[in-house]
């Protein structure tokens, strides 16, 4: 029994029976009935009613690659050799990552309905309820050193920004990989963020997969001490289609990705400190084991974030560092 199909039958208005549904697939009830439990697992809420069957209580756009590829401009297509559209998968991170040991990888994108081992910056999972948000890599190989591609997670970050734009989300950037928007409150919220995976030699070439979760119509449940509260774009108003912001996010990423590979960060630095949420700022910078407090700046033409303290200015190059505002939960 195919999950997507399954969905679809019971996006409309009208409820299936078991029987019904058993029929429609060959399968028994009970087979029927392991299905739907499987998708409230996955966190696909059902309105079951005795006596007349079963459907969504909200509708569920699943994704399609077709779907996707067709709003693409010609451009786009050009920088796309692969689409991968998966139900479940371990990581897409990880698929990305295997391809490109077998020759492949390049220009390919993987988009999951739901990961069962994501992973973000520091060893933090990230997964909302299947057709609530979009996770998706893209890999990319570079011929430059791991060295040139400093900045790149944040003009990743711009071209997520600028994609998403189009639809009315006024997306915010938090170095070095968080997407942020504020709520009607003028709270900082987290939607998404960020992970650059590299491997291959120092001096190149250099096969890279950039993982990207976002929370479109609903955003997970953080457990304490992991920062700022969650939210979801749809909170903004108006209509979405995942498929729709899929397709922009893969037209806009990959012009990213092309230019980068020419030019590097610098482009994207001034866009990148007009988006920055934290600028000017007071924070606390936690790095080694240790903290302190700072007032933050802008990144230079390396994607380095400045960062003002007591003792003078500070710069900051990735590695284990976060940054929290001052009135951040701890």
């Amino acid at each position: 029994m195919d999950l997507r199909e399954l969905i679809s039958l019971l996006n409309g208005e009208s409820y299936r029976s078991g029987e019904e549904l058993g029929e429609r697939f060959g399968v028994s009830r009970t087979a029927v009935w392991k299905q739907l439990k499987k998708l409230d697992a996955l966190g696909v809420e059902l309105d079951a009613v005795r006596g007349r069957g079963y459907r969504l209580k909200r509708p569920v756009e699943i994704l399609d690659g077709k779907r996707m590829v067709e709003r693409l401009s010609r451009e786009g297509r050009r920088r796309l050799s692969r689409l991968f559209v998966e139900l479940e998968i371990d990581s897409t991170n990880t698929l990305l990552l295997g391809r490109f040991k077998h020759g492949a990888g390049h220009q390919e994108v993987c988009f999951a309905e739901r990961q069962t081992a994501s992973r973000g910056r520091r060893g933090r999972s990230f997964e909302v309820a299947l057709g609530s948000g979009l996770t998706f890599s893209l890999g990319w190989r570079f011929e430059c050193a791991a060295s040139a591609l400093e900045g790149l997670s944040l003009a990743a970050g711009v071209a997520v920004a600028e994609a998403l734009a189009a639809y009315n989300v006024d997306l915010m950037l938090k170095w070095p990989n968080d997407l942020l928007q504020r709520n009607a409150a003028g709270e900082l919220e987290k939607v998404g963020g960020i992970l650059v995976e590299l491997q291959g030699d120092a001096e190149g070439p250099c096969d890279v997969v950039i993982g990207i979760g976002i929370n479109v119509f609903d955003a997970p449940s953080l457990p304490p001490g992991q920062g700022l509260p969650a939210g979801y774009m749809a909170a903004q108003g108006g209509s979405l289609s995942r498929n729709a912001l899929a397709s922009s996010l893969i037209e806009s990423i990959g012009a990213m990705l092309e230019s980068f590979a020419v030019e590097g960060f610098g482009p994207w630095q001034q866009r990148w400190n007009q988006l920055n949420a934290l600028a000017g700022e007071k924070i606390t910078v936690y790095t080694g084991g240790t903290s302190y407090a700072a007032e933050a700046g802008g990144v230079d033409e390396r994607g380095i974030l400045e960062v003002v303290t007591d003792s003078g200015v500070r710069r900051l190059a990735g590695g284990e560092v976060t940054l929290r505002p001052l009135h951040e939960p701890s």
